[in-house]
This record gives C-alpha cells, sequence and structure tokens, in this order.
C-alpha cells in the first residue's frame, strides 16, 4: 500500500508528483477516473501548452524504449497527440516497470493553463487510446499492490488534503461505513444513479440514468433538461448560501447528500449533450471515494 500527496489547483483539478525513466525526471500529474492513458510533455513538443510545463527527455533515460506507435487522446476541452514509449513509471513510491506511456508534440491550448505537466489515467483498459496498458493494470499484473483497488480523499474539514492511495484504504480519512455500489459497466468507474431530490422533490434522473465517478473534472454534468430542473430548485443567493437546500443523490439505496457549499458562489452545475453524468471534484470532495478492480465497484463513506 502506496499513499502519495496530492496539490489542489484551484479546486478544479489534483495533481501529485511522479517520475520516469533511470535515472527519474519528475512530472505532476492529474489522477484521473476519466481516463486510461498516461502521457506527458516531450522535448518534442512545441506547443505553447509545452512552454511552461516540464518535457521529457527520452534520450536521457537508460530504459526507455519507443513503442513506435503514434497516440491521439481526445479530451472534452481539448485533445494531445504525439507517440509512445516504455520506461520505469514511479507513482506513490511504486516503481512500474515497462510501462507505457505518451510524450506529447501537441497538445491543446487549455493545456497550457494546467499546472499539471500531464494526465495520468485511472480508468479501465478498454476506454484506453491506441490500447495502451493503464498504470494501475500494470500494478497488479506485477504484483506491486496488495489489493487490486485504489482510494482518495480531497477534503479535510475546512482544509485541502488531497490523498490517494494505491493497493487498500485509508480510514484515517472517512467516516462510518463504506456504501458499495456495483458498475453498471467497465470502461470508465459508471454507476447508476437512481434520483436526484431537493427538498425531497425528484429535480434530475426521474426513473434512474447512469453517471461515471471521475476525479478529472470539477463539475457535476448532466443533460441540459435535468441540470436547468436542479439549478431552478436551487438557486444561489450569494448571501444565503448557509440557508440553501442541500442536493440529494440517490445511489444504489442510499442518499449522498451534497450540502449547500458552493464555492466561490457557484453551483458547479454543468449541462452537457449528452445522457451520461458525470460525478466530479464537486460530488467527491465530500466522499472519502474507492474504486476497486477486484469487485468492479465504487466505494463511498463521509470524508473525514
Amino acid at each position: 500500500v502506496s499513499s502519495e500527496q496530492m496539490t489542489n489547483d484551484a479546486d478544479l483539478a489534483y495533481f501529485g508528483v511522479i517520475s520516469i525513466g533511470t535515472p527519474p525526471q519528475s512530472f505532476t500529474v492529474i489522477f484521473d477516473t476519466g481516463s486510461s492513458n498516461l502521457w506527458i510533455p516531450s522535448i518534442y513538443c512545441s506547443s505553447a501548452a509545452c512552454a511552461n510545463h516540464n518535457k521529457f527527455n527520452p534520450g536521457l533515460s537508460s530504459t526507455f524504449k519507443n513503442a513506435g506507435k503514434s497516440l491521439s487522446i481526445q479530451y472534452g476541452t481539448g485533445s494531445m497527440t504525439g507517440f509512445e514509449g516504455f520506461d520505469t513509471v514511479v507513482v506513490g513510491g511504486i516503481p512500474v516497470k515497462n510501462q507505457i506511456f505518451g510524450l506529447s508534440q501537441s497538445e491543446a491550448p487549455f493545456m497550457a493553463h494546467m499546472k499539471a505537466d500531464g494526465i495520468l489515467g485511472l480508468a479501465y483498459p478498454r476506454l484506453a487510446a491506441s490500447q495502451a496498458t493503464p498504470v494501475f493494470d500494470n500494478m497488479m499484473t506485477q504484483h506491486l499492490v496488495n489489493q487490486d483497488m485504489f482510494s482518495g480523499c480531497v477534503r479535510n474539514g475546512t482544509l485541502i488534503l488531497i490523498m490517494v492511495t494505491f493497493g487498500g484504504v485509508d480510514p484515517n480519512h472517512y467516516y462510518g461505513q463504506i456504501a458499495w455500489i456495483p458498475l453498471s459497466s467497465q470502461m470508465y468507474w459508471q454507476i447508476t444513479v437512481d434520483s436526484v431530490t431537493v427538498n425531497g422533490q425528484i429535480v434530475a434522473c426521474n426513473g434512474g440514468c447512469q453517471a461515471i465517478v471521475d476525479t478529472g473534472t470539477s463539475n457535476i454534468v448532466g443533460p441540459q433538461a435535468d441540470i436547468s430542473s436542479m439549478a431552478s430548485a436551487n438557486v444561489v443567493n450569494c448571501n444565503s448560501i448557509n440557508n440553501m437546500p442541500a442536493m440529494v443523490f440517490h445511489i444504489h439505496g442510499q442518499a449522498f447528500t451534497l450540502p449547500s457549499t458552493y464555492y466561490g458562489c457557484r453551483t458547479g452545475l454543468q449541462s452537457s449533450n449528452s445522457d451520461l453524468w458525470i460525478l466530479g471534484d464537486i460530488f467527491i470532495r465530500q466522499y472519502y471515494s474507492i474504486f476497486s478492480r477486484a469487485q468492479n465497484m465504487v466505494g463511498l463513506a463521509l470524508a473525514r
């Protein structure tokens, strides 16, 4: 079991430090349960986004091998392109040998504003671009973790404390019982939400909907009609935030409450054209989250 301390980027993303190569070159990456590839900027990248980030130099690593394959990954806000290589990747003190990863040659403009250098995807292999084996899958097959799960929290009282633990759970970071939710699909960390209520009334997801638990997205994202309904039931009054009603997500027979704490006086709600909901950091920061590959379940417990 190994834990990695994370850094908070304006409540929008959470990232930690990894190293790649021999001798190690260090990078900050977003630990993203909504994607499956690991990639970092390379010295061959000329995009503006690479100018203000650390860049990997494969010529300085004695263990680097070129995979001979190109890579292109599309995210919700842009894309990266480059090529793939193999090297030793150290995550939270765990050395993962012969890990495939992407070396960017071009990056979308929005990535210039990211504090993190790259992204480490923690979703299932089915989601991986170019059929790359995700880092956690190699951790499992190389028997580097005690249990085939990882977990994390992004909140500690009024302080921000971000921690991801590979190979187990840390009981110091949650209260009470863990609610285990079976996955409805094994590509994203996808679950079934039964409904969303405000003041006991269903305001969204009537009859059930599909949602992914995604550490790489800051907001709660859903279909436009549902998000509009939630927003009208929960209009933000910046002068009386504490008096606003809570949103309750009903999942697998349990109620998960989001209190009326709106960061920077924002709802944290965002509409999309997809029927697939995204439970991003606004949701996750309330709960210690456990991602079990052994049971194909997500566990949620109140964050300490």
